[in-house]
């Protein structure tokens, strides 16, 4: 991931492979709200709650005879995507880094995915320059919108915008587009070939190309490593999320101007400092957490209070790193978000003491409920060193319509797609057997059959890049 150019010091997008600490065991598993230890057995593909052998999840996952993608018996994928080999409607390749990813209806039958492109150096296949769908020219990330049938078959594949960076997360709106993050705070500099400075947010439109025509930075909610965003139309804010180090990176409130109904095209009427971007800070009876992850028990709840950010644009000092009128708190690789009903979930990655963090742990899942103003820990990974094949680190996220959540991990060792029951029970579903990367983009179909999904790869030799639509028995988890 891509660290900024005009900061050296800091650590924007940071990697979690390179803090990874070594030392004995503590434990090993993930907790959710209404369970005291679940924890992954000998068996890597199911999990079982203390107390009961009921079984959860969908069974072991079946080794893929094509060495691609293992599933438990009964489901399948298809290969909708693949970097560097599948061609787009102007003939050109796929391109690199599959990353955060929408579907919304699409008006024939099936779906309409918007894929986000996860590039920002030198990676084979970037993102085609489109003349009038491009930002900056000299930027090889961007977005491709992919439209398949009610099967999950491929139908088309097209670039949205372009001369993007490091687009990495992102969020969907309730008027149905696709908010496209920059994870980065890069800007024009020798020995890069940018010409626009870089870490905004844009919004992609799923169906209409021409409302994607002169890509406009939302320059109102902010210039940082912005990682995904959602959208709490109700009161008329977005909340955004920092994977970022040196220091570690914050979560971000925005609150539209008074008046701006939140719509589609409403954002980029914005001016560049429109509504009031703020910091959160964290109390626990009134005491500041400085760092999230000290928290361990889960069920913890802190209320939450909002400073103002003094210069969103960062023009010569991280938002992260300014001067805020009350302490702030900070969380280590602070990644994917999603809205369900009445607030957000989000993720902190894994945290480590040598990267600044207060304590240690292998991913934490919080739920911010926007009309408390509290956060609660709803789900965490236990830090497990010596361990390569239990679930950690993760990444992105998305609500399943069959209860819990479904998590795309970024950790060590075997990758996997990670499910979390409602009752607090995790899981199994994909292993990715091509590679050691990353798992991204989770979403379901708007009709609840599939289940898209990509592994990251660039489709140069040896690094495929990949979206899948996985079908098969999905049910509530708790049936």
């Amino acid at each position: 991931m891509t660290t900024s150019d005009r900061f050296p010091q800091t650590d924007a997008g940071v990697s979690r492979r390179s803090f990874l600490a070594r030392s004995a065991a503590t434990g090993l598993g993930i907790v959710l709200v209404g369970s005291v230890d679940t924890l992954f057995g000998a068996s890597p593909a199911s999990a079982h709650p203390r107390g009961g052998p009921r079984s959860i999840g969908y069974g072991p996952l079946i080794p893929d005879p094509k060495g691609v993608l293992s599933l438990p018996e009964g489901f399948s994928y298809k290969i909708v995507a693949s970097s560097g080999a599948t061609k787009l409607d102007d003939g050109q390749l796929t391109p690199a880094d599959p990353d955060g990813t929408a579907s919304f209806p699409r008006r024939s039958g099936g779906s309409v995915l918007v894929n986000n492109h996860e590039v920002g150096g030198t990676e084979a296949n970037p993102v085609p320059v489109i003349p009038g769908l491009v930002y900056d020219a000299g930027a090889g990330g961007g977005t491709t919108t992919i439209e398949v049938d009610r099967d999950g078959n491929r139908i088309r594949e097209y670039v949205s915008i372009c001369g993007t960076h490091n687009n990495c997360a992102g969020g969907v709106t309730p008027w149905d587009t696709w908010l496209t993050c920059e994870e980065t705070e890069a800007v024009p500099a020798p020995g890069n070939t940018l010409q626009q400075r870089h870490g905004y947010v844009f919004e992609v439109d799923p169906y209409d190309q021409r409302a994607n025509r002169n890509p406009k930075p939302i320059k109102a909610l902010g210039r940082f490593a912005h990682e995904a965003v959602v959208v709490d139309e109700r009161a008329g804010q977005l909340y955004l999320t920092e994977d970022a180090g040196n220091p570690n990176g914050l979560l971000y409130r925005w609150t539209a101007p008074g008046g701006l109904k939140l719509r589609a095209g409403a954002l980029k009427t914005l001016g560049d400092t429109a509504g009031t971007l703020e910091a959160m800070r964290a109390l626990d009876r009134g005491t500041l957490v400085p760092d999230l992850s000290v928290a361990t028990e889960i069920g913890t709840t802190y209320r939450v209070e909002w400073v103002t950010v003094p210069d969103r644009d960062a023009v010569t000092t991280p938002t992260r790193s300014q001067a805020y009128a009350k302490p702030i708190t900070r969380s280590r690789k602070l990644e994917g978000m999603w809205w369900d009903r009445d607030g957000t979930y989000f993720v902190s990655s894994f945290a480590r003491t040598a990267d600044g963090s207060a304590a240690e742990h292998d991913g934490q899942v919080w739920f911010l409920d926007p009309t408390k103003q509290t956060i609660t820990l709803e789900l965490r990974f236990a830090y497990t060193p010596t361990t390569d094949d239990d679930p950690d680190g993760p990444d992105n996220i998305t609500v399943s319509p069959f209860g819990g959540v479904m998590i795309a991990e970024d950790g060590e060792g075997a990758q996997h797609l990670v499910g979390a029951t409602e009752r607090g029970e995790a899981f199994f579903f994909a292993r990715n057997e091509v590679s050691g990367s990353e798992f991204t983009g989770p979403n379901f179909s708007p009709d609840k059959k599939i289940l898209f999904a990509n592994i990251q790869g660039d489709g140069s030799a040896g690094n495929p890049g990949y979206v899948f639509a996985i079908t098969g028995p999905f049910r509530h988890q708790d049936d």
